[in-house]
């Protein structure tokens, strides 16, 4: 009976033990916010989304943020469903058709870089320094006589749709051609696909930089004009259950700390930054360019 008697003590304490480990917990989840944001793939792969989470985390420690990490044209397509609190995404074209279509809100710009046209070191096109619109016409040129391979995201994306704007703008068409390659996938992916075929691609600056190291066969080719603005902008979902987190982490994008982590972010790594923060640049000239950049048919 003693033996009985001690051993239901002991399966009594286990219990306790037990209960008093799990609750902890489930306590703990049932504060927790989740938010969900959907990201184009260069903000996300380059490390800057995980800093700045981290740091608007210090001041919401029962938040938590998910990132899903797509093309543009996909995170924008979340936000429709209802499947997203906030969006962040750097398709002018595509974001003011959602913004009308009142699945988002107004934009609020954050940061920006440049995208880039890569291609391999011997650059047998013969782009090295010429205008964006000139190099696009000497790729299918060069491409057409055997001699390249241009490589493209073919998802919808932002730098997909710049890409199309700048084939659009020269009055050229790549689809279809047997060495126009589409990867349907994000930019690192992408990268690495041209690095091996030694091919041309278009890039933002940032993603190019953070996988340089691995693409030993590609060097940035083209780097000036206006059109090659790459402009980020947050959205609050204006369907999201929570939209009260959703403007506050946007807003928190633009404060003065988010701000100054952006412009420093790759800085010492790199030599230069990834981003460059909306704060203390000429914010009107790039509200004035993400304009006309919206204006063109996506």
């Amino acid at each position: 009976m003693k033996h009985y008697k001690l051993f239901m003590l002991i399966i009594f304490i286990a219990a306790l033990i037990i209960t008093s480990t799990c609750s902890c917990p489930l306590i703990l989840r049932e504060n927790i916010t989740v938010l969900r944001v959907s990201t184009t793939t260069s903000l996300y792969a380059t490390g800057l989304l995980d800093m700045l989470a981290d740091k608007f985390k210090e001041k919401h420690s029962n938040v938590v943020i998910q990132f899903i990490a797509v093309g543009s044209g996909e995170a924008l397509k979340k936000a429709a469903m209802g499947d997203v609190d906030a969006v962040l995404v750097h398709a002018p074209s595509l974001e003011r058709k959602y913004i009308s279509e009142g699945t988002i809100g107004e934009g609020t710009i954050f940061a920006y870089n440049y995208f880039v046209i890569v291609g391999p070191k011997e650059d047998p096109a013969g782009v090295k320094c010429l205008s964006p619109e000139e190099a696009m016409v000497k790729i299918f040129n060069a491409c057409e006589k055997g001699v390249a391979k241009f490589i493209s995201r073919g998802d919808r994306s932002g730098t997909h749709v710049r890409e199309l704007m700048l084939w659009d703008m020269v009055g050229l068409n790549p689809k279809g051609k047997t060495w126009y390659i589409e990867t349907g996938s994000g930019m690192s992916e992408t990268l690495m696909v041209a690095n091996e075929y030694r091919a041309y691609t278009l890039s933002d600056i940032g993603t190019f930089l953070k996988f340089k190291n691995k693409l030993n066969e590609l060097t940035v080719l083209v780097d000036r004009g206006d059109i090659l603005i790459n402009i980020y902008s947050g959205y609050v979902v204006l369907s999201s259950k929570n939209i009260g987190l959703a403007e506050e982490f946007i807003e928190f994008l633009v404060s003065s700390e988010a701000q100054e982590a952006i412009g420093n972010y790759g800085l010492e790594e790199y030599g230069q930054p990834l981003f460059y923060p909306i704060v203390g640049s000429n914010s009107t000239m790039i509200k004035n360019m993400w304009n006309v950049l919206s204006s063109e048919s996506s």
